[in-house]
């Protein structure tokens, strides 16, 4: 089975708080089995900057769902965690995204996978590339530490702690 990689990030109230329990909701999410998690980062935030810095991490899990199905327990996990965007890009207590599903590419009006913004966003790739470097974007071709190094540094990221 492919690893499938998750994007997980909170800027409202203790966001250190919201991603751990994010992730144990995933944990006790039938069919899918949460394998390994990134340091947790603190992120500036892209778009709209006039809001707190984000918590981002990324967690590698296995799956029997298909990509919608886990698209749709993700955004019921969201949703219990009382999720509240007031406009795109603002702040949030929780965002779950579906980075990576193996190699394996999905284009449906509610879901893209890869993750079309992932080689422009270094608060993703950080973290994704502590857990795996060597990991390769399925479009690109490009290793997950390749994108990061094309990104360069303009994007400030700090590693705030060990994987929670």
């Amino acid at each position: 089975m492919k690893p499938v990689y998750l994007g997980l990030g909170s800027n409202v109230g203790d966001p250190v708080a919201q991603i751990r329990k994010a992730l144990e909701r995933i944990r006790g999410t039938k069919g899918i089995r949460l394998l390994r998690v990134s340091s947790l980062y603190r992120t500036e935030p892209l778009g709209e900057t006039d809001q707190d810095w984000f918590v981002n991490a990324v967690a590698e899990v296995e799956t029997s769902l298909l990509p919608l199905q886990l698209l749709d327990r993700l955004q019921e996990i969201e949703e219990r965690m009382e999720r509240n965007t007031p406009y795109r890009w603002g702040p949030r207590s929780i965002d779950l995204d579906i980075l990576f599903f193996g190699n394996r590419v999905v284009e449906e009006p509610e879901l893209t996978i890869p993750h079309p913004l992932v080689e422009q966003r270094r608060f993703v790739l950080e973290p994704l590339v502590e857990l795996a470097p060597d990991g390769v974007h399925p479009l690109h071709g490009k290793t997950f530490l390749e994108l990061l190094e094309d990104l360069g540094t303009a994007q400030q990221v700090q590693r705030l702690a060990e994987a929670p």
